[in-house]
């Protein structure tokens, strides 16, 4: 797994993969990724399309309706992606790192068979329930709270910010609900809640600066009653267990990054060979080409940064630092190029129909969602031993 980082080149199943995804992105997504933008709408189509050709089931086991990859394989999807719409990458990345993976990692036997087909086949879809009014970074403030009822959990409360929440397939929300008390501690554990649960309401979608074609809503839970078997692993261990889910989320965020990043890499050079300004392509001025020359830079640092952290998640090593450092680099890299990039189209690059505006207001969410730049810096601090807590 670890042996194109020193080559640089990808194995033959990955680099066709890449391929793969990256003709459907040309072909597929780029032609109604503005309409989609412009309307605020859900790109059903396009999610069909991905569900045909097994992105969503790229990192499960055949048993469970997936293709039998794994992590690296769906980062190298939400690249290609990224490079074209980050609103079709993101409902890619949280549908599965997000959606399926929960129960992948910690379901039982019953609750894998039961969803894990489904969400696997992209024909549904599935959100986390973790963010909360009060409790952003801090995600062990969850307020939201989840009491037993004879065979059932009782669960009051609201999250905010959540992706693929909202839309005619998603099928289920995993929710962290606090169950109890431990030594004075909150005890939160996570729960399986169906979309369909009466009490249960996806609120009015956002009106976002960015990822417009992105479903994302508050949620609110009002008495909503679940069998208490829809218990997602130890009670208790839904806060351990959902950082593991994020640890491994951000380098799926990451990989989206370094598309976005790239992409905006792409559609500098096409413009700087097009676009003339004094009776030449403005690509021979070398302010222009040293802007792209450190964009392309940027770009491929944070490649490097997220397969080193997936090289050690798939080896079964420690790899909380690097996940960290590579959502860091790559989301901030993914915001430098798209405001480079925006400079380099001039006053073209401030029109919506244009992809680098598109990515201009699309990648700060980056450097937000699944941990701010500022809770990845604490990571790779406390990993460094600079403080205990």
């Amino acid at each position: 797994m670890t042996d194109f980082l020193s080559t640089g080149t990808l194995p033959d199943e990955y680099r066709d993969l890449a391929l793969t995804v990256r003709d459907f992105a040309n072909q597929v997504v780029a032609p109604v990724a503005a309409k989609h933008d412009a309307e605020h709408s859900f790109p059903y189509e396009v999610v069909a399309g991905m569900a045909d050709m097994g992105l969503f089931g790229l990192p499960f086991p055949e048993e469970f309706g997936g293709m039998g990859g794994d992590y690296f394989a769906l980062c190298l999807a939400l690249e290609e992606l990224g490079k074209v719409d980050q609103s079709v990458a993101i409902t890619l990345e949280a549908g599965v790192s997000l959606g399926a993976m929960p129960i992948y990692r910690f379901g039982n036997d019953k609750q894998k068979a039961e969803w894990l087909p489904l969400l696997a086949s992209g024909r549904a879809l599935g959100a986390f329930g973790l963010t909360e009014p009060g409790a952003g970074s801090d995600a062990g403030g969850t307020r939201t709270t989840a009491r037993l009822d004879g065979d059932s959990w009782i669960i009051n409360g609201s999250k905010q910010f959540i992706t693929n929440s909202g839309t005619d397939i998603t099928r289920l929300v995993t929710v962290t609900a606090v169950t109890g008390e431990v030594d004075g501690k909150k005890e939160i554990s996570t729960i399986i809640v169906p979309a369909d649960t009466p009490g249960f309401t996806a609120e009015p979608a956002y009106n976002k600066v960015g990822w417009n074609a992105s479903d994302t809503h508050p949620l609110s839970f009002d008495d909503v009653r679940v069998p208490a078997e829809n218990l997602l692993g130890e009670r208790g261990r839904g806060y351990a267990n959902f950082l593991r889910i994020l640890d491994e989320g951000r380098i799926a965020i990451a990989a989206l990054s370094v598309g976005a990043a790239q992409g905006c890499v792409n559609e500098s050079v096409r413009y700087a060979k097009e676009r003339e300004a004094f009776g030449r392509p403005i690509g021979t001025n070398q302010a222009i080409a040293f802007k792209i020359a450190r964009m392309e830079a940027r770009a491929h640092m944070a490649r490097t940064a997220y397969y080193d952290a997936a090289a050690l998640m798939l080896s079964g090593k420690p790899f909380k630092k690097q996940a960290a450092i590579a959502k860091l680099v790559a989301s901030e890299a993914a915001m430098d190029n798209a405001r480079d990039a925006t400079q380099i189209f001039g006053g073209y690059g401030f029109m919506n129909e244009y992809a680098v505006a598109r990515h201009y207001r699309d990648s700060k969410i980056l450097e937000i969602g699944e941990g701010t730049t500022e809770v990845q810096l604490m990571l790779i601090g406390r990993e460094l031993g600079l403080w205990q807590t």
